[in-house]
């Protein structure tokens, strides 16, 4: 009887440790392997910032209009606070008539927490390997665009709250748009040497001699 208290006992304190372990609500999509890196930036984010982020990958058909901020109030009585929801539903409708489907959220626990990253950039890294055009399968797509997301997320905060992740990955079209947004300076400034700066230059240089 001693032995079944004790065992009652250490299920009580466990068990709220164990619904918390996952920083998954749910998930239909993805697969082990890309939920084991996830696992692990989750855990090393909460350990330096104690932010937590949590991810919804559902493979529901939500509704054109569907409240996702009410939807994860609905799921977040069992998780630790403070935190930021990624939610990636593939299948959720956008309009009625249009065929094109897939919707990404961040929902804060709070709107402080809205200061600590770019939800666009995060969206972007999270849609945009879903929409390439390339040979990986659908799954695939989600696996890698959904890891991409939350890696980016987690250095945007990580970032805002002065420490350094070690286990995310790098965001590959974050770091080619920045080297075409360097073209595009360089390019820009050439191209205003050569057709305002050079001829002024010029006109000066030969207006002197």
């Amino acid at each position: 009887m001693g032995q079944k208290r004790v065992g009652f006992a250490l299920l009580a304190i466990l068990l709220p440790l164990l619904l918390n372990a996952s920083h998954f609500i749910k998930n239909d999509l993805i697969n082990p392997e890309a939920s084991k890196i996830i696992e692990d930036i989750g855990d090393e984010l909460s350990s330096k910032t104690g932010i937590y982020a949590y991810v919804i990958a559902t493979n529901d058909k939500l509704p054109v209009g569907f409240n996702m901020v009410a939807y994860s109030k609905k799921l977040d009585s069992n998780i630790s606070k403070p935190y930021v929801m990624l939610i990636f539903a593939p299948n959720a409708m956008i309009t009625e008539k249009s065929e094109d489907r897939g919707r990404v959220g961040l929902i804060p626990s709070s709107d402080e927490l809205k200061d600590l990253y770019d939800a666009g950039d995060v969206k972007d890294a999270t849609i945009d390997v879903v929409a390439a055009k390339d040979k990986n399968t659908k799954q695939d797509k989600y696996n890698i665009g959904v890891v991409q997301g939350y890696s980016e997320l987690a250095d945007q905060i990580a970032d805002a709250r002065g420490v350094e992740m070690t286990k995310t990955i790098p965001n590959e079209t974050r770091i080619i748009v920045s080297i075409l947004q360097v073209l595009v300076i360089f390019g820009s400034i050439l191209v205003l040497w050569i057709f305002m700066i050079r001829p002024i230059v010029m006109r000066i240089k030969h207006g002197k001699q």
